[in-house]
């Protein structure tokens, strides 16, 4: 089997990510190469045995040049994607796929009438803790489910690197925003939004959000709570759902649990004294009326991303991260900041 040839354009983090990716083993795939306007990621490019086009231009004329991942400053993906959809290549982008609903409409448009693959680097969908509290909702393990958090802290403030920069595409909302938006949207799977509520922070940046809260009032009576912080030196866990039977919650990436009533029909508690008063309405149920488990086990890998980019090109597959998706997230973000701006209720997302 051919494998199809990816070329990264941009080679600071993630591009230096994905271009170790493309290498590590994938039998479906292989790196062209990369380009980037510094010299000094091209030398590192170098060191780390991938080849160095001396031009944007020469990677786009290079037919065994299949695929070109963009993974470069948020402002300008529009244009070089268009520029490498044009040259007749299948276009990966790093997220956030564009700065509007506008400029994304324009990409996908440039992709149909150029007849190539143009999608979004998700790569969330992958991580462990989204499919492990996934598979919790989907298999109904705490029954009727009624709230979900998730969210993000750190205590490092905005990067200070172009991600600072409201031009640039800077934010909280954009960087971490879209990734959690998505996860969201994927566990929700076709359940309408009904309303959505949103605050951003701006602690350690006057121009770029360094934060946000975001409620999002589901059919089916769901609320889902996203958060990004950046300024918590104590962080809340990543997730944390709640249903009529139990409760789960992961602490951060990898460690949580789950507990579940065992016994509906004791529910006398021992109250709990507090500094003005006893509460036996807060006290925590007997140890004897719950049930303890371990999360479940779940085996995702985030080669299946490219090995879809792969089939897809070859006509074996469909593409899993689809241009609706893209734009209902793109959509999502926009509602987001005009609730943030007006401080009002959108309830006229869909």
């Amino acid at each position: 089997m051919k494998k199809t040839r990816i070329a990264v354009v941009g080679f600071g983090g993630m591009g230096k990510h994905h271009a170790t990716k493309i290498m590590d083993g994938n039998e479906m795939i292989e790196c062209a190469g990369t380009y980037d306007i510094d010299p000094a990621r091209m030398d590192l490019a170098r060191e780390l045995g991938i080849y160095t086009y001396p031009s944007f231009e020469a990677l786009l004329a290079d037919p065994t040049v299949d695929v070109c991942t963009v993974a470069t400053p948020n402002d300008i993906h529009l244009d070089l994607c268009v520029r490498c959809m044009r040259a007749g290549k299948h276009v990966v982008c790093e997220k956030p796929v564009a700065l509007s609903s506008e400029e994304l409409q324009e990409m996908i448009a440039v992709s149909k009438e150029c007849g190539v693959l143009f999608t979004v680097h998700q790569n969330r969908r992958w991580d462990e803790d989204f499919n492990i509290m996934k598979k919790i909702f989907d298999d109904n393990v705490l029954g009727r489910v009624f709230c979900i958090e998730s969210r993000v802290h750190g205590s490092r403030g905005i990067p200070g690197d172009w991600r600072n920069q409201k031009a640039r595409g800077g934010g909280m909302v954009l960087d971490w925003g879209i990734h959690l938006f998505d996860q969201m949207f994927m566990m929700m799977g076709d359940r309408k939004v009904k309303s959505i509520y949103c605050t951003l922070s701006y602690v350690t940046n006057e121009e770029c959000d360094d934060g946000f809260k975001v409620i999002v009032q589901f059919e089916d009576d769901i609320q889902f709570h996203v958060e990004v912080g950046t300024s918590n030196f104590i962080n809340m866990p990543r997730w944390y759902m709640l249903g009529e039977n139990g409760s789960a919650i992961m602490e951060d990436w990898h460690n949580g649990k789950i507990v579940k009533v065992s016994d509906w029909e004791k529910r006398d508690a021992v109250p709990v004294q507090t500094s003005a008063g006893l509460t036996k309405t807060m006290a925590p149920r007997t140890k004897e009326t719950i049930t303890e488990y371990p999360l479940p086990e779940v085996n995702v890998t985030l080669k299946d991303y490219y090995r879809n980019v792969a089939k897809t090109i070859n006509g074996e597959a469909t593409q899993l991260i689809t241009h609706e998706q893209m734009l209902r997230d793109m959509r999502f973000m926009e509602a987001c900041f005009y609730s943030a701006e007006h401080n009002c209720v959108v309830t006229d997302f869909e």
